[in-house]
């Protein structure tokens, strides 16, 4: 008998189908963020420093300065990476060429400037999600659709609406629905005087937005939360309560979005998920890894990942209900490895989630027997988990653990490290 039959048994005779539980989670897109592979940097402008709340740490040699080298290393994320994936991507990452009438600025960008990376994902059945950048940029006042400025309001807000348009475009050429996220740094350093008036303004420019036309069934607008960043310690506009106030408030054409760096360090985003989902049909998720704060580290198999995964689970949330993508951006390691790793270990929170005996762990807590709750629930520490993950990795033709870094050193070696 291998190694799998043998947990696959162990695992039946506590009720679960560990054959059922992979056929679930292979079909279950996860949204891998392109912005890893270059440290957020895009292709729209000369970026020097990242500005707008966020920042990369590190100096890693090999990061990718081209369209082509970002594709071909996401490329090999992906061929390592088991079960269903999806591409996120920011709209700074637009490809400008002759073929497209050369470089616009982010208030004109058009669908046109993303078909190589819709040719990209044709060609390995990915569908596509998409984020306004609404940081690093020069129209930044520092604040972007929360400014007094209406010029510069003005420009985000046309932004905002072209990124509905490309998101309108992604969804249909992809056949996939497009989760378009709003997120901005807009904020102060210090103790404001006025907290309504950005409010306020950041409100009727996410209106104004929202106002362009589009599929809904298609294009999943999401407005995601802050509680602070660099430069804007003190106050975000797009606060938590002010972001699922306006989802909850316009849950016709928008759904809320939680990040799990983005709320206070004691705040856990597994439990709002059964929150949110008690009230809205759909969530969005981005899944990082904060240290102190917002810091987004590579996702690791550690006790938030798997908390999220078992109520994405048990809410009847990977369905597609809750829209699931990676954010995070580590300059000190290898930046294909940080992909793997990170995909992988959200992939192996899933499926622990999926191998619970969720129904017979209710019933226990429904009946008032916490003892056994807490005995059936160590116990299912010390299962066999990693035969049944070594089997998932082999039915869906990508190597197990302990198989796939030689994969990646080799391409460190003949590819990325001659990047300077």
């Amino acid at each position: 008998m291998s190694r799998y039959e043998e947990a696959k048994k162990i695992y039946a005779e506590i009720g679960v189908d560990t054959d059922a539980a992979i056929a679930a989670l292979k079909v279950a897109p996860i949204a891998l963020h392109c912005w890893q592979g270059d440290d957020v940097r895009g292709f729209d402008q000369k970026v020097d420093a990242l500005t707008g709340g966020i920042q990369t740490t590190g100096n890693y040699p090999g990061r990718a300065r081209t369209p082509q080298e970002l594709m071909d290393d996401i490329d090999l994320a992906l061929k390592l990476c088991p079960g269903a994936k999806k591409l996120n991507l920011h709209a700074c990452y637009a490809i400008f060429d002759d073929e497209n009438g050369g470089w616009v600025d982010r208030d004109k960008i058009e669908p046109k400037h993303f078909k190589k990376w819709v040719d990209f994902c044709k060609e390995r059945g990915l569908g596509c999600d998409f984020n306004p950048t609404f940081f690093s940029h020069p129209k930044c006042d520092p604040l972007t659709l929360s400014s007094p400025n209406e010029e510069t309001r003005n420009f985000w807000i046309e932004h905002g609406k072209a990124c509905i348009r490309i998101s309108q475009y992604l969804a249909e050429e992809l056949g996939q629905e497009c989760v378009m996220n709003i997120w901005t740094g807009d904020g102060f350093k210090d103790v404001p005087s006025d907290r309504m008036g950005p409010r306020m303004r950041y409100k009727e420019s996410i209106d104004a937005i929202l106002s362009e036309p589009f599929d809904f069934s298609k294009v999943k607008p999401c407005v995601e939360s802050k509680v602070f960043g660099i430069g804007v310690e003190a106050y975000t506009a797009g606060s938590a309560e002010f972001s699922l106030s306006y989802a909850a408030a316009n849950k016709d054409k928008c759904i809320p979005l939680m990040d799990n760096g983005h709320y206070h360090p004691t705040e856990v985003v597994s439990d709002k998920i059964p929150a949110l989902i008690t009230f809205f049909d759909e969530v969005a998720l981005h899944v990082t890894r904060g240290i102190r704060w917002d810091s987004d580290h590579v996702v690791v198999l550690d006790d938030e990942t798997k908390e999220i995964a078992k109520e994405i689970v048990r809410c009847g949330g990977l369905d597609r209900r809750v829209k699931i993508a990676l954010d995070y951006f580590d300059a000190s390691i290898n930046r294909v490895t940080a992909w793997v790793v990170g995909l992988r270990n959200m992939q192996k929170a899933l499926l622990m989630a999926l191998v619970t005996p969720h129904d017979r762990l209710r019933q226990l807590q429904d009946e008032g027997d916490f003892t056994q709750l807490m005995v059936v629930s160590e116990e299912l520490k010390t299962l066999p988990f990693g035969d049944v993950w070594n089997e998932y990795c082999r039915v869906c033709g990508v190597p197990a653990d302990g198989k796939w870094f030689d994969t990646v050193k080799a391409y460190e070696n003949e590819v990325t490290i001659k990047r300077g």
